[in-house]
């Protein structure tokens, strides 16, 4: 029998480890998220040339090709929408039960990613990515992917929840920091309403 090489249980070993870094998580986030989304369609497919892709811009094609489906959420995803504010991690809702939370493990770890978490991963050029398997307020994953927008993000079309779900989530989440960030919102949310009515007069 040939014997197993050293790297091949390299993500159940970093499982093990995730919990004792998890105190440390939020002191090692990296850069802040500010890009901005043209409109699209086709969630997850590449429409830009990998070689050129962000380490982030890379896990989310990755998820694509692997098969899981996902949407942006959380003030990562109000930003691209067009919110005034900054981030210092992008949150990723999967439609994975979390105890599958190894296959996002591996995914990250192939691209030079380290897990800071069990749900936290801080990616090859210093910037963080947390995948959500829950979202509070809101309804299963299959019925808000199905309402999700589709924007395009660094040149691969993604899904993201609408300003009006994440406000929901953020409001009935109730956590200070999130209750902060709900007038950004609705700001943003009562200018795109003014608007429409003007397009449609």
């Amino acid at each position: 029998m040939t014997p197993k090489r050293k790297h091949e249980n390299k993500p159940q070993r970093l499982a093990k480890g995730v919990s004792k870094d998890q105190k440390n998580a939020r002191h090692e986030r990296g850069r802040k998220n500010s890009t901005r989304p043209h409109s699209g369609r086709d969630s997850g497919r590449a429409v830009a040339n990998p070689r050129n892709l962000s380490p982030l811009a890379r896990l989310v094609q990755s998820l694509g090709k692997e098969g899981i489906r996902f949407q942006m959420v959380g003030m990562s995803a109000a930003i691209l929408q067009g919110v005034p504010a900054t981030t210092t991690d992008t949150d990723i809702w999967v439609d994975l039960p979390e105890r599958q939370y190894v296959r996002l493990m591996s995914l990250v770890v192939k691209q030079g990613g380290t897990p800071m978490a069990r749900t936290m991963y801080g990616l090859s050029d210093g910037s963080v990515v947390n995948f959500i398997f829950r979202m509070t307020g809101l309804k299963k994953f299959e019925d808000e992917f199905a309402r999700a927008r589709e924007l395009i993000w660094n040149g691969l079309k993604v899904r993201v929840l609408p300003l009006e779900r994440i406000y929901k989530s953020k409001h009935d989440s109730a956590r200070e920091k999130d209750i902060a960030h709900l007038p950004l919102i609705r700001r943003v949310m009562h200018g795109q309403m003014i608007v429409n009515r003007g397009k449609n007069r």
